[in-house]
C-alpha cells in the first residue's frame, strides 16, 4: 500500500476523538484540513510534532487549516497527552488503523535492522472540497508547522 498523493480525493472516515467524539472528514467539509499521522502519543518525535503544530496553531488557523491528529493510541492516552503538553487541537484514535490504512500511511518499516508493519508519519493537507493537496512524507518532527507553511 502506498500514501495517497495530491489531487486524490481523501477517503471518507470517521474515528473517535480523544473524548470519544465521533469525528468524521465530513465535519470539515468547506474547511482546509491538516490531518496527521503520528506513531504514538509521549514518545520524543510525535511530542515534538504535535508541539511544533500547537505553536504555530494561531498562524494555522489564520491560514484557513484545521488541524486533526492520528495514532492507534486509545482515548485515555489522548486525553493526558493532550492535557501535559497543551493541544489545542483533537487527536483521533485508530487502534485498528482502519484510517491509517484508508489514507495508506500504514506499510514497512526498518528499525534498528529488523523490517516491520507500522504506521508511517505522514502529513494530509486537504482542502475545502475534500481533495489532498499535498502530502508530506519525511516530516521534521521538530519543524513541521514550518513545512507546513513554507509549502
Amino acid at each position: 500500500m502506498s500514501l495517497l498523493t495530491a489531487g486524490t480525493a481523501a477517503p471518507a472516515f470517521s474515528a473517535p476523538n480523544e473524548k470519544g467524539e465521533s469525528t468524521s472528514l465530513a465535519d470539515f467539509k468547506g474547511k482546509k484540513l491538516i490531518l496527521f499521522f503520528y506513531p504514538a502519543a509521549n514518545t520524543p518525535s510525535c511530542t515534538a510534532e504535535n508541539c511544533s503544530l500547537r505553536d504555530a496553531y494561531a498562524e494555522l488557523q489564520a491560514k484557513g487549516y484545521e488541524l486533526l491528529g492520528v495514532s492507534p493510541d486509545k482515548g485515555k492516552k489522548l486525553q493526558s497527552f493532550i492535557a501535559k503538553n497543551n493541544l489545542p487541537f483533537h487527536l483521533l484514535s485508530d487502534p485498528d488503523n482502519a484510517v491509517t490504512k484508508s489514507f495508506g500511511a500504514w506499510g514497512e518499516k526498518m528499525m534498528y535492522g529488523k523490517t516491520y508493519e507500522g504506521l508511517l508519519r505522514s502529513t494530509f493537507i486537504i482542502d475545502e472540497n475534500g481533495v489532498i493537496e499535498r502530502v508530506i512524507d519525511k516530516v521534521d518532527t521538530k519543524n513541521h508547522a514550518q513545512q507546513i507553511l513554507e509549502g
